[in-house]
């Protein structure tokens, strides 16, 4: 079965084409993510926290793994959230992410500095979010996924009405969408089961990614800090 087929079976939406993500996603350097609402459910509240899943971050894992064996390079992780999300820094900091954005209100303010910190152009990178306040980073990046929740219809028609996503997956953000979006990426490197036996052997190859990526020094900004 092709990855294609796989994936729209599975639930996810090609919204333009499957070729048209895959030539786009061709020229892509670097992975933002919004956190709440991608990583998560996005419940706020007394006693509630926004965390992550062991299966989102070895998806993670896997993607920049796969990238690697494909390019000899780590591609660049971030996050940009509007919120103090002391779990999106945890798994940051265990996971050698390149940066976290937090407490940006306008995300587009930290896509830029990200951008300039690390000399992108916008089409090398891509974005996974999920709401309002992302848009302004899906309208100018280069590849855009959309994680859809089901209480948002009509946001979810405007964002394929104005073309502000390349793919819808399955998945939401409380039922690994990060995962979902990892394995087509990787499916479409088509270096999957490669991947996989690197990480399950854990040979010298294995060793040598893991120490790149170890050595990589996570860069935390706060919203007052960019100029």
């Amino acid at each position: 079965m092709s990855i294609e087929k796989k994936f729209e079976d599975a639930g996810g939406n090609f919204i333009n084409s499957y070729p048209w993500f895959v030539t786009k996603l061709s020229h892509i350097k670097a992975f933002l993510f919004d956190w709440d609402g991608v990583f998560n459910a996005g419940a706020k509240g007394e006693g509630l926290s926004s965390g992550f899943t062991e299966i989102d971050s070895m998806g993670l894992n896997m993607l920049r793994l796969s990238y690697w064996l494909t390019n000899n390079k780590i591609p660049l992780i971030g996050i940009i959230t509007g919120q103090n999300n002391q779990s999106a820094i945890q798994l940051a900091k265990r996971e050698h992410f390149n940066a976290v954005y937090y407490g940006f209100l306008n995300k587009k303010t930290a896509f830029e500095h990200f951008m300039a910190q690390n000399e992108l152009e916008p089409a090398q990178v891509a974005y996974v979010y999920d709401d309002v306040l992302d848009v302004a980073v899906a309208d100018t990046c280069g590849l855009r996924i959309y994680v859809k929740n089901s209480g948002a219809p009509l946001f979810e028609d405007f964002i394929e009405e104005n073309s502000l996503a390349d793919y819808i997956p399955a998945c939401k953000g409380h039922s690994n969408a990060v995962r979902e979006v990892c394995e087509l990426v990787i499916g479409i490197n088509g270096n999957y089961n490669e991947t996989i036996k690197e990480r399950i052997s854990f040979n010298p190859l294995y060793e040598q990614y893991l120490a790149e990526r170890n050595s990589i020094e996570t860069d935390f900004v706060k919203e007052e800090i960019v100029v």
